[in-house]
């Protein structure tokens, strides 16, 4: 049987599909986001750039063509096939260009998005000229508007992709999502509610709707352009105004949703959804305006961004575009009224709950409650808004049937009268408790998932009768310290701990040795602590690795109890840990981390990502350990390049704690591009290597003996000019490991009282003591080697000796010691046994390989070459 016309004309694709697979990636991902990276970002921007882009574009022409009843043919169903694959095309390559750091696919896929939508704002534009008069064309100069701000939007978007200091960061992110959220899908919202809202109400729209419209778009276009602007000028208190003027644009125009919501209020599930959305945007501009009127600086406004982010994607973004297809998939599927019932009837099927899930579910990721809790909810929240998903499946299905069933006259209407079904009071109220119950739920199993943090467990060293009094003590943690760092609680009294980290960089946590203590604090987070009833003097810590080393204790002491035996004893200097037996046997399948140096490219400016990801690796052959990486490996990635090169390096931290990147090779202010950013941030570190050297890097977080000791370090090698070509250029980094344990059953992390009393289990090249003694460097006879060698510590450093040859070329520190055996005061014939490095210095050495052989290298350090220092250079005929 063949469907009638009208019907057939509801089919379209390439608009109805796209967005369901943007928002089912988005779910994905988030689901997936431990092993993801970027993956925040990538949420967000499937949502915003992929779904509710997408929904924008395809809908606007939709409204527009309601509107205006233009031919089909001015924007026939080609062309607009044209336009949506180039946006999807475009929003792909810039979902895979910015995680993997190629600028030049991010910057094509935003061309190509900015190209969708200037083509569909000109195909607008053609409808507008050739439409006869009638009301309501405001609308579509809104979307004229709105598309005119995707490209400029997408332009700083690419901006940002291209690396910028965290200064010029912050302008630009306020620039390019203030552009892209109020003016292109603000813009693109605002003109479609005009007549959308009062039609899902059902009820009249207000007589003035059209004029405040046409009042409010000047000081809203105006309002984005004086924010975007003073942004880019780095005028915080402007752009405040800029901010103040939108809203206030807003208000005006929104006068013409009332008398239509009194009228009729939300009661379905996309009136209640757009409803909501509407008030999660508002709180996100508050949340802009509250960083643009209290941040120091525009770094300072894009930290912790993010929760804007969410905001927008899931309470606004979500929202919006969930609700308005809730209403819109029944109306353009067609077949009349019992087909769209059949529809709404699936997208109504406990729509209460799943409202209050996610709106109420987004306010407790909000509050400062613990990060499991925050998990457990975010989880339940993901999940309401994913049901949308398989109940837009079945409403298709549902339309499908009435159709076919209305068509062979083999069913009858459904008694209900109204288009989309009203909820009973009673079935609302419960689902009102179902709703609340599920994330009432998430915020159990969060609890239960996270340390124990009622104290009610916890056993006094002395017995002591309860007063019945509570003792509450704010403590700051900040700075590897708490401040207060010593209180006092009278005998007998409950002690409850508000613990709030104003720490920018990194989380902190507070716990007892009895078990208790709070979850991991993220930054301008705090929680709760319930230590119990004390009768004795006790301490607590931060058991983050490293801080408890650094003096993050708690002292807690009891008025009118004797001193009991310290809780938690003094932190003894550690003898290191179980020694590694590097005699063992090597697996066949061992491969040595590759020592060669990568090749110079013609660029003269390097653009890299890192990513700071923890990760269990070799130390040994067969020993393994937790480590604390740049991009995975140990060192993280060896940086090459000329005198006169410019380094644009972004660090995003994808691990548990706060870190952060010094490097030696350029000159900054520290306090700007060295600070540690806390899980889940990014900073862009830009800086010209003007001088020479083998340069280390490493991660400057305290106790930074402890983040170097478990991996964060690398070299930047910038070649002194005309320097020449050799046979083999290889790399050798020293470093210490500091194990917790024998490596070889559970690998554990790092020894933070090792590396600080300077005890190390290991020494090591390029990460794995002993690697080339098994897997030796190569050379032939009569080649030229060299040896670049860096000394990256912690704590010790090199002299690099290489076994039965003679170094007659050195360089460390940007100067030639020896070349060819000229010294630097005119000498000849000299030569050299060792090339001396302290900690953090570099050079290099060069030998020409001898007779056919093994030869080993250490460091002449003998105790140090014995923990594994050590290597060889098999030089073959």
């Amino acid at each position: 049987m063949s469907l009638p016309p009208a019907v057939r004309r509801a089919r379209f694709p390439l608009r109805d599909r796209p967005g369901l697979v943007w928002l089912t990636l988005a779910v994905l991902v988030a689901l997936a986001h431990p092993v993801v990276p970027a993956a925040s970002w990538l949420v967000v921007h499937l949502v915003l750039l992929g779904a509710v882009t997408h929904s924008a574009m395809v809908w606007s022409t939709h409204f527009t063509q309601a509107l205006l009843k233009t031919p089909d043919s001015l924007d026939d169903r080609r062309r607009q096939n044209r336009r949506i694959l180039a946006l999807l095309a475009g929003a792909a390559l810039v979902l895979v260009g910015v995680p993997g750091s190629w600028w030049p696919l991010t910057v094509t896929g935003a061309a190509l998005v900015s190209l969708s939508v200037v083509l569909h704002g000109l195909a607008l534009r053609r409808r507008l000229r050739h439409a006869l008069p009638g009301r309501f064309r405001i609308t579509v100069r809104y979307y004229l508007v709105a598309s005119s701000c995707l490209p400029v939007g997408a332009g700083f978007g690419a901006w940002l992709a291209h690396g910028l200091d965290d200064e010029q960061h912050g302008r630009v992110l306020v620039a390019h999502s203030m552009v892209m959220v109020l003016g292109w899908l603000g813009l693109t919202v605002t003109g479609t509610l005009v007549t959308l809202w009062p039609t899902m109400l059902r009820t009249r729209m207000d007589d003035r709707a059209e004029r405040l419209a046409r009042q409010a778009l000047p000081v809203l276009v105006g309002a984005v352009a004086l924010l975007a602007g003073a942004a880019l000028a780095g005028r915080q208190s402007v752009a405040l105004v800029g901010l103040a003027a939108y809203v206030a644009g807003l208000a005006w125009w929104g006068r013409a949703l009332f008398a239509p919501a009194r009228q009729s209020p939300p009661r379905t599930v996309a009136t209640v959804s757009v409803a909501a959305a509407g008030a999660w945007g508002l709180v996100a501009v508050a949340l802009v305006g509250v960083r643009l009127a209290t941040s120091p600086s525009w770094s300072g406004v894009a930290d912790g961004y993010d929760v804007v982010a969410a905001v927008v994607a899931v309470g606004f973004a979500g929202q919006l575009l969930t609700g308005a297809l809730a209403h819109l998939i029944p109306v353009v599927l067609g077949g009349g009224p019992s087909v769209a019932r059949a529809a709404s009837r699936q997208f109504d099927r406990g729509w209460v709950a799943r409202v209050v899930v996610v709106n109420v579910g987004l306010l407790v990721c909000l509050l400062p409650v613990p990060s499991p809790v925050r998990v457990a909810v975010s989880l339940v929240v993901l999940l309401a808004l994913a049901i949308f998903v398989p109940l837009l499946l079945s409403a298709v299905r549902a339309a499908v049937a009435a159709r076919r069933a209305l068509l062979e006259r083999v069913a009858d209407d459904p008694p209900s009268v109204a288009a989309a079904p009203v909820v009973a009071a009673a079935g609302a109220g419960g689902q009102v408790v179902a709703g609340m119950a599920l994330v009432a739920l998430a915020v159990s199993l969060g609890v239960a998932a996270g340390p124990p943090s009622t104290g009610t467990e916890r056993r006094p060293v002395v017995a002591v009768a309860a007063t019945g009094h509570t003792t509450r003590v704010r403590v700051e943690a900040h700075d590897m310290a708490y401040v207060p760092s010593a209180i006092t609680v009278p005998a007998g009294d409950r002690l409850v701990v508000d613990l709030v980290n104003v720490d920018p960089g990194s989380p902190h946590d507070l716990t007892f040795d009895d078990g208790s203590g709070t979850s991991r604090v993220m930054p301008g987070r705090s929680e709760t602590l319930d230590v119990g009833v004390l009768g004795a003097d006790t301490d607590g810590w931060c058991s983050i690795v490293g801080h408890r080393q650094m003096g993050m204790v708690l002292h807690v002491r009891v008025a009118g109890a004797p001193p009991s035996r310290a809780d938690v004893p003094a932190v003894a200097s550690s003898p290191g840990s179980m020694p590694v037996d590097l005699s063992r046997d090597v697996d066949p399948a061992f491969r040595a981390v590759d020592a060669t140096i990568p090749p110079l490219g013609p660029s003269r400016v390097h653009r890299v990502t890192l990513h700071v990801r923890e990760s269990v690796l070799d130390v040994a052959p067969g020993v393994r350990q937790r480590r604390w990486t740049f991009d995975g490996g140990v060192p993280g990635p060896t940086l090459h390049g000329r005198v006169g090169d410019t380094f644009v390096v972004t660090l995003v931290n994808e691990a548990t704690m706060g870190h952060s990147i010094d490097f030696h090779a350029g000159e900054a202010v520290p306090a700007q591009v060295m600070r540690t950013i806390p899980p889940g941030d990014r900073l862009t570190y830009r800086f010209t290597a003007d001088r020479a050297g083998l340069w280390m890097y490493h991660c400057s977080t305290m106790p930074m003996s402890t983040h170097i000791a478990a991996g964060m370090f690398g070299a930047v090698l910038i070649e002194p000019p005309d320097l020449p070509a050799v046979d083999h250029s290889y790399l050798l980094v020293q470093s210490e490991a500091h194990l917790d344990g024998d490596g070889r059953t559970a690998p554990a992390g790092v020894d933070a009282a090792s590396a600080s009393a300077d005890t190390p289990d290991l020494v090591t090249f390029n990460g794995i003591a002993d690697q080339y003694l098994a897997r030796p460097l190569t050379a032939r006879q009569g080649q030229r080697v060299r040896l670049w060698v860096l000394a990256a510590g912690p704590n010790r450093g090199n002299s690099f000796h290489v076994v039965g040859t003679q170094f007659d070329t050195v360089w460390s520190e940007g100067s030639f010691l020896l070349r060819h055996g000229r010294g630097a005061g005119g000498s000849t014939h000299g030569g050299a046994q060792t090339l001396a490095l302290a900690v953090a210095q570099g050079g290099f050495a060069e030998i020409t390989a001898g007779r056919p052989g093994v030869y080993p290298f250490v460091t002449h350090q003998m105790s140090d070459a014995e923990r594994g220092a050590r290597g060889a250079i098999a030089i073959t005929p």
